[in-house]
């Protein structure tokens, strides 16, 4: 079995952190504690995880980063390295990093730019694009979680900074069932700019792919499987990242507890592991581990 870095691994101690987003969201609002997520892993092949912020209330940041970091130093931990929560937009951007500057673990930033609290291209101030050329030169990565009609968005910002890593969350954000042909776009979604057909989404992916400082995180779409799906219903988009991104710029993603909305961790991690068993052996070990122990420098 080829072993897995899951590099998209959240956790939530409700005691310690507020997430106001779990009102929305009452099957996922209890603590998911890292004796929950090794139990859920069992059998999985996962090895090794990159902690993912959660988008805790502004006064937790802090406190996330001291707990993530605590569980990364902790012997025996399969933690090793984690991406933080803060906006590049906000005035005291650099302060915040600097502050956290001797924190080996810290690998990236990332801002949740998917929620209807976000403007339309925000990503695009000069504000925002400023502190993301700051996160190049402290070679830190970004994580692009945005909606997938605003991939546009997101290839201008990548493109007009090419000192920064960016790493595109969750497949874009894709409807698999608008991928699959299944549908022809999501149309259930209040928010406009959730709705997508497959032709925009391909596009989309097909120009980040074409850029080097970029990296598609496999990751996300099967939160959004309804009962009865199986790994021919992911497959299409699953499919449509490699072939554009490549084998060398492609990680896994196992997004628990989000995930659970779907399907369990083993059961995304085993339609995975169907869906790529046909690829060539390198691709699936630089697709599972080995890209993200170079993209994430992990000892």
């Amino acid at each position: 079995m080829i072993e897995i870095i899951d590099t998209h691994q959240h956790l939530w101690d409700l005691q310690r952190i507020n997430l106001p987003w779990l009102v929305n969201v009452p099957v996922l609002n209890h603590d998911f504690l890292p004796a929950d997520y090794l139990k859920a892993a069992e059998d999985s092949g996962i090895t090794g995880t990159v902690y993912m912020e959660v988008d805790a209330h502004p006064d937790n940041k802090q406190q996330e980063i001291e707990d993530m970091t605590q569980h990364c130093e902790t012997e025996g931990n399969i933690m090793q390295g984690m991406v933080i929560s803060v906006n590049p937009g906000d005035p005291g951007f650099s302060e915040f990093l600097e502050n956290n500057s001797g924190n080996q673990f810290i690998k990236g930033v990332r801002q949740v730019l998917h929620t209807q609290e976000q403007p339309p291209k925000y990503c695009l101030t000069p504000e925002f694009m400023q502190g993301i050329r700051e996160l190049g030169k402290r070679g830190l990565l970004f994580d692009i979680c945005v909606r997938p009609a605003e991939l546009e968005d997101a290839v201008e910002l990548c493109r007009k900074i090419p000192e920064t890593t960016f790493v595109l969350d969750h497949c874009g954000n894709a409807d698999p069932y608008v991928v699959n042909g299944q549908y022809k776009q999501d149309t259930k979604n209040t928010d406009s700019t959730y709705v997508h057909s497959r032709e925009n989404w391909q596009n989309g992916i097909r120009e980040l792919g074409r850029l080097e400082n970029v990296f598609c995180k496999i990751s996300g779409i099967v939160s959004r499987a309804k009962p009865g799906w199986n790994a021919e219903t992911l497959e299409p988009a699953v499919n449509a990242c490699l072939d554009a991104f490549g084998e060398d710029h492609v990680v896994f993603g196992g997004d628990w507890p989000v995930c659970t909305l779907g399907a369990s961790l083993s059961e995304w991690v085993t339609a995975l592991r169907e869906i790529v068993s046909n690829r060539p052996v390198l691709l699936q070990e630089k697709l599972f581990h080995l890209n993200a122990k170079r993209l994430y420098n992990l000892e």
